[in-house]
């Protein structure tokens, strides 16, 4: 993908996945999943809890890795790795509000909201540029696969195989 697009997909709606090293050497590093924003051209944002291993860890490394994908065919990816550029303590509730909203429905996002309020204040902000970039798509492959299926007269995903019920 080109910068653009990994920017653009980026900024979808995906669960990421966070990486980052172990805090001594030898030790395997922490890898979850996590809500998080992104705006093309800006800061990879995530909160954490403030003595959280994750956020532990990435105070010790200064900085981790996004992976975001897309499962569904066809399939694609894009992965981010760069340095922490502020550990903001606490939360500003709008930022919160915003990132509610973008992985769940209203209602829920509210709930959400509610039940979890003292996260404004026992959660960190975590920002972190960009600067090293992966991806892939594979978008011709599915494309290359359909037409291939088609002229051997294959059913589609969409269409059920006929025959006898």
């Amino acid at each position: 993908m080109t910068r653009t697009a990994c920017e653009r997909f980026l900024a979808g709606v995906h669960v990421g996945v966070l990486s980052v090293g172990g805090a001594e050497p030898g030790r395997a590093p922490l890898t979850v999943p996590i809500w998080y924003a992104y705006h093309p051209g800006g800061l990879v944002t995530v909160l954490t809890g403030r003595s959280s291993v994750k956020a532990r860890r990435i105070r010790a490394a200064g900085r981790f890795t996004l992976c975001a994908q897309q499962e569904e065919p066809p399939c694609r990816y894009v992965s981010v790795t760069g340095p922490v550029v502020a550990i903001e303590d606490g939360v500003d509730p709008d930022e919160r509000a915003a990132l509610a909203h973008r992985y769940l429905p209203p209602a829920t996002a509210a709930a959400y909201l509610l039940a979890t309020a003292e996260q404004l204040t026992a959660d960190v902000t975590v920002r972190m540029r960009p600067e090293r970039w992966l991806s892939a798509d594979f978008t011709a492959v599915t494309e290359q696969i359909a037409a291939l299926e088609r002229a051997a007269g294959l059913p589609s995903p969409e269409q059920p195989p006929s025959g006898r019920g």
